[in-house]
């Protein structure tokens, strides 16, 4: 099981941390508000870790050096963002999402490469979303035989500037659409993956895990 820190211990970060927790996952849940703990049930075995949430000596004893996961859900942008890029530049955490209330400010750092959604669209759902990868291979759609599924891709970052082409040729499967900055777009014959983008295609469901394996890897099997 992995460890995931959840930063801000409001309705959707309290959701958050009883969701992996239940799943069996180590979380810590950080707030500047002690009081904002009392929001988690007392059953929850997580670590509740009082502090400032883009702070490293806080964000330490949370746990991030190990997480595979960080959400930041406070209530401020400007929190949550620079919280986000800590731990990801400074921490190397692998998956990060922000939550945004402006979604004008979304689009800027989604083109920093900050998965977000605009509080307006939020939920806690689409939060696990990005940051299971498994909530993802379960799927946007499924066909009704049940053999094809169409969800989000995980890829390296080596994938960054290769045609969507490439992609396809090497998992196996088709790409049905991107989302970059915010918005669907339907891919044309030389469009290239971007910092940013999320990627939505259709694959076998009993190939999800072989895919995820192939597209962690990169374009060169993980050989430079």
């Amino acid at each position: 099981m992995a460890h995931y820190v959840i930063m801000g211990c409001g309705r959707v970060g309290m959701t958050l941390a009883h969701t992996l927790d239940n799943a069996g996952h180590s979380v810590a849940v950080i707030d500047q508000d002690e009081s904002a703990f009392r929001r988690l049930r007392h059953t929850f075995s997580g670590r509740r870790v009082t502090g400032v949430g883009f702070d490293r000596d806080t964000l330490q004893e949370a746990g991030i050096d190990q997480a595979y996961a960080f959400a930041a859900v406070s209530s401020g942008d400007n929190s949550n963002i620079l919280a986000t890029r800590v731990a990801r530049e400074t921490f190397h955490v692998p998956h990060v999402v922000a939550r945004i209330y402006d979604p004008g400010r979304a689009e800027i750092y989604q083109r920093l490469g900050i998965p977000t959604v605009a509080a307006v669209r939020w939920s806690a759902d689409q939060v696990l979303r990005r940051i299971l990868p498994e909530q993802s291979i379960n799927g946007d759609f499924r066909e009704s035989s049940g053999r094809l599924i169409l969800g989000e891709l995980t890829l390296a970052e080596d994938w960054l500037g290769r045609p969507l082409s490439m992609i396809e040729a090497a998992a196996d499967v088709r790409i049905a659409y991107l989302t970059r900055f915010g918005e669907g777009i339907l891919p044309g014959a030389g469009t290239r993956y971007q910092q940013g983008d999320t990627v939505h295609a259709m694959m076998a469901v009993e190939r999800t895990a072989e895919i995820s394996r192939i597209l962690a890897k990169g374009p060169d099997g993980g050989n430079r």
